[in-house]
C-alpha cells in the first residue's frame, strides 16, 4: 500500500509586506485556493477590520435531527496562533446555537484538555489508547466539558508514541477516519485541535476532516508557514481525502492600533480573497485568563468582546456550512 510521507515543499511563500497607503490593486491578486462557497448576506455598511464590507451572519437554525457531523481541523504548523483557543471557543459557540459538539485533542502537549480544565497527568485513557489499543472504545475516552452539548476527546504526552508507532501500521493515515466515522451520527460537528507539526498525526486529522480551518497570527512571520501547510493540504487532498477544502483563514491576535497588523491583514486579503473570514480575533488578555480558569470564554467573560467575536465567527463558519 502506498503511505502518505509528510515533506518540504517548494511551494511559493506569501507575499512580502508592502507599505501601500492606498490599495488601489486590492482586486488583481488570484487567490491561493478556490473561493468557498459563501452565504450573501446582508451588509452592516462599515468596512471590517479585513478591510472589506463586513456583513450581517444569521444565527443558526435549530436542527430538528442531530448527526452527521462535519469534521473539521483546525491546523497551522506554526505555533502559538490560537489554533487551541479558537477549537474551545468556537466549539462553544457553536453549542450556545444548539449543535452537539466534539472536541478532539490531538496535540501531545495537551493543551486543549488542560484549556478545558483536566490535568494532563491525571489523564488515564485518552486519544493515545484510542488510536491505538483496539480494545478502548470511544465511550471509555470520551469526557462531558462544562458546556452543555460539547465533549471533549482527551490528551496527554502519551499522544506523542502514537506518531512513532503509526509508522508501521497498515492504512496509518486512515487511523483516527476510522475511529470518528463511527460517532459521526452523535454530533453536529467535531473539531480536532492539531499539533503545530506537518506530522503523521496532522496527516491523520486531515485525512479525517471535511475542512480545515487555519488560525494565523496577524504577523508577518506566520504569513511565511502558510504555503507549506497548503502544500501538505494539497498532497492529502489528491492521495488519500479528496474531498478535503479549506473552510477559511482567521486571522487571531490582531491589534488594530497597529500598522503592522493591518498590512498583514491586507497582505492576507490579496492572496487569499474571500477564503479569508471576514471575523477577526483581536488581542484580550480575557483569553488567558479564561485558560487559566479552564473554561471558555463565551461562559468565563460571556459579554466580552472576545466572546462576541468567536459567536460572529461561529455564525459566519454556520453560513459557510450552510451554502457549501
Amino acid at each position: 500500500m502506498s503511505g502518505f510521507t509528510p515533506t518540504g515543499t517548494t511551494a511559493t511563500e506569501m507575499p512580502p509586506l508592502v507599505r501601500t497607503p492606498t490599495p488601489t490593486d486590492a482586486g488583481a491578486t488570484v487567490s491561493a485556493f478556490p473561493t468557498p462557497a459563501v452565504v450573501t448576506p446582508e451588509l452592516t455598511g462599515e468596512i471590517g477590520p479585513t478591510g472589506r464590507p463586513l456583513p450581517v451572519f444569521p444565527e443558526p437554525q435549530p436542527l430538528a435531527v442531530h448527526g452527521n457531523a462535519r469534521v473539521i481541523a483546525m491546523c497551522n504548523q506554526k505555533g502559538g496562533v490560537g489554533k487551541t483557543t479558537t477549537t474551545i471557543n468556537l466549539g462553544a459557540s457553536l453549542a450556545e446555537y444548539g449543535r452537539k459538539v466534539l472536541l478532539v485533542d490531538f496535540d501531545p502537549q495537551g493543551s486543549l484538555s488542560v484549556g478545558l480544565g483536566l490535568n494532563p497527568n491525571e489523564i488515564e485513557t485518552g486519544t493515545y489508547q484510542l488510536l491505538m489499543d483496539p480494545g478502548t472504545t470511544f465511550d471509555d475516552v470520551v469526557v462531558e466539558t462544562g458546556v452543555e452539548g460539547m465533549d471533549l476527546l482527551p490528551a496527554n504526552i502519551d499522544l506523542s508514541a502514537a506518531e512513532i508507532q503509526l509508522v508501521h501500521e497498515v492504512g496509518r493515515e486512515q487511523v483516527l477516519a476510522s475511529k470518528l466515522a463511527a460517532v459521526r451520527d452523535r454530533y453536529d460537528v467535531i473539531l480536532i485541535d492539531c499539533q503545530p507539526s506537518l506530522g503523521l498525526l496532522t496527516v491523520n486529522a486531515l485525512t479525517a476532516a471535511h475542512g480545515v480551518i487555519i488560525p494565523l497570527e496577524c504577523e508577518y512571520f506566520a504569513l511565511r508557514g502558510v504555503a507549506l501547510l497548503k502544500d501538505t493540504i494539497d498532497k492529502v487532498k489528491s492521495r488519500l481525502n479528496p474531498g478535503l477544502q479549506i473552510d477559511g483563514l482567521l486571522g487571531t491576535m490582531f491589534d488594530g492600533r497597529t500598522l503592522h497588523s493591518r498590512e498583514v491583514m491586507e497582505t492576507l486579503v490579496k492572496g487569499w480573497s474571500d477564503i479569508v473570514f471576514h471575523t477577526v480575533i483581536r488581542r484580550t488578555v480575557k483569553f488567558s485568563d479564561s485558560t487559566v480558569a479552564g473554561e471558555p470564554i463565551t461562559t468565563y467573560a460571556a459579554t466580552s468582546s472576545g466572546a462576541d467575536q468567536y459567536r460572529q465567527l461561529a455564525r459566519e463558519v454556520a453560513a459557510r456550512w450552510l451554502d457549501a
